[in-house]
């Protein structure tokens, strides 16, 4: 089994952006392109209000931590969990500074409505499986919580889910050693693309955005 070094660690957030499109990953991640749009903007302050709050709170048999960073070596990512819930569990695991046991359940915020697409529930589960790499325990499902609904969305971490967590992993990481950035294809998700200007998918069909602007100023008069 492939065990990934600190320094080969890639961003866990990249999943959702690898599943929506593996350019957007590419030029995101690989190119360090990035450009805002409203959607984006909306979603880091609902994540920001999530980890701004104390990182610790307990409500009675509930305890809250906010911000949590996990890692998993085997899959390869590093993040922050916007927010991990601990259910007193006397068959849970055991938490540094605090008596009893606990069962942990990830919950991620999101703006907007649920997807059609799994970048959300891959995201959520790539969390558990850090957080069950880390906590040598079993966590069987997770929430999503939806800005626009106001509600949850319980997800279950089946073996489908999972395996597609470590696939999107290892895919992801070749294409981060070979700097490799895929094709454009066009569709109208592109719509919605913070990146949809610097992919040029209506001018760009292969190679780098920094290639076809590099090419683009030696053809220049």
């Amino acid at each position: 089994m492939t065990v990934y070094s600190d320094e080969d660690l890639l961003q866990l957030s990249g999943l959702q952006h690898f599943a929506f499109c593996r350019r957007q990953w590419a030029l995101i991640h690989v190119e360090n392109q990035w450009q805002e749009n409203l959607r984006t903007v909306e979603g880091s302050l609902m994540h920001r209000r999530a980890h701004d709050e104390a990182l610790r709170e307990r409500r009675g048999d509930l305890l809250i931590l906010r911000g949590l960073a996990v890692v998993s070596h085997a899959l390869g990512i590093t993040g922050k969990c916007d927010v991990v819930e601990f259910h007193a569990d006397p068959n849970g695991v055991s938490l540094q500074g605090e008596e009893g046991r606990w069962r942990p359940e990830p919950v991620e915020y999101k703006v907007g409505k649920p997807k059609e697409h799994l970048a959300d529930e891959l995201q959520l589960c790539a969390q558990a499986m850090c957080l069950e790499e880390m906590l040598c325990c079993a966590i069987p499902s997770g929430a999503l919580y939806y800005g626009e609904p106001r509600r949850r969305t319980q997800v279950a971490f089946d073996g489908e889910l999972r395996q597609a967590v470590q696939s999107a992993c290892a895919e992801m990481h070749q294409y981060a050693r070979r700097g490799y950035t895929p094709k454009a294809k066009p569709g109208k998700f592109c719509n919605a693309c913070s990146l949809k200007d610097l992919c040029l998918p209506r001018l760009s069909k292969s190679g780098s955005v920094a290639d076809y602007i590099r090419k683009a100023m030696e053809e220049s008069p």
